[in-house]
């Protein structure tokens, strides 16, 4: 069932959530183009262990979608309104590309609320603001029909087509359905977001993974990661961008393990 908070700026954000309550929670958050039903794998492997919320960001899914552009504030505000409506004082947090970058942001906001962190697929910085305006205008001016083969093609593997069909078309679905100004305004967030200089910062317990055939957030860029948050462990996967489904199994593995082993 879908459940709905309200963010500072009252921006309605959808999330579901499975497990019992009493567990340790665990916030998942998707990539752009992307909903909370990216992460069904994860969930169907973890919620025996976990109470898992699994959000629409801002302007995807059944979210809000206000017009303009968005900010990485704005999607830490929404992880922090469903923490909030779900009671969850502290939890892990695992996100996927621009859900990475929210996960940084919070990592050096609000690290008391935080178990662990989880990073994939993501960088401190993601992509160019030619990159981002090009995408933008595309989402704006022609609609999502004229986006969907090319950026389809940087989430998986050449064989993951032919390997998992369903998926495949699912994610594909997805990714043409978005609201074409919610993907713009998560864009806008991606090309004025640099977080560079402070995610030195963070200091809880951390797990970057990269995807070694990832063309939109590139290995080196988690493994930059994975130096510069100390005490932090890198895993690389055989992966393209949504590694999670690409390489499914390695990707739960790693983060079941981690979870379990920083899990007061």
């Amino acid at each position: 069932m879908t459940s709905f908070a309200t963010t500072s700026s009252g921006t309605r954000i959808a999330y579901e959530t499975a497990g019992r309550p009493w567990r340790p929670a665990l916030v998942l958050t998707h990539s752009l183009g992307s909903d909370h039903r990216m992460w069904e794998s994860q969930i169907q492997t973890l919620k025996s262990q976990y109470f898992i919320a699994a959000i629409d960001n801002v302007g995807h899914g059944e979210s809000d979608v206000p017009s303009g552009d968005y900010s990485v504030l704005d999607f830490a505000d929404a992880v922090l309104a469903v923490a909030a409506a779900a009671e969850l004082e502290r939890f892990h947090y695992c996100g996927l590309s621009v859900g990475g970058l929210t996960g940084q942001w919070l990592g050096v906001h609000h690290a008391d609320r935080l178990l662990s962190l989880t990073l994939s697929n993501t960088s401190a910085k993601i992509g160019t603001a030619e990159l981002w305006d090009e995408r933008i205008n595309i989402a704006r001016m022609q609609g999502m029909g004229a986006l969907v083969d090319g950026v389809i093609a940087r989430w998986f593997s050449p064989e993951f087509a032919e390997s998992h069909p369903e998926q495949y078309a699912r994610a594909r679905a997805t990714l043409l359905a978005t609201d074409p100004v919610g993907y713009a305004g998560v864009s806008a967030a991606l090309r004025d977001s640099d977080l560079r200089d402070s995610v030195g910062s963070i200091s809880v317990p951390t797990m970057v993974i990269g995807g070694v055939n990832d063309l939109a957030t590139p290995i080196e860029q988690a493994r930059w990661l994975h130096e510069q948050i100390s005490g932090s462990r890198l895993v690389e996967l055989e992966a393209a961008h949504l590694s999670n489904l690409d390489r499914e199994s390695e990707f739960t593995e790693a983060l079941d393990r981690f979870l379990g082993e920083t899990t007061p």
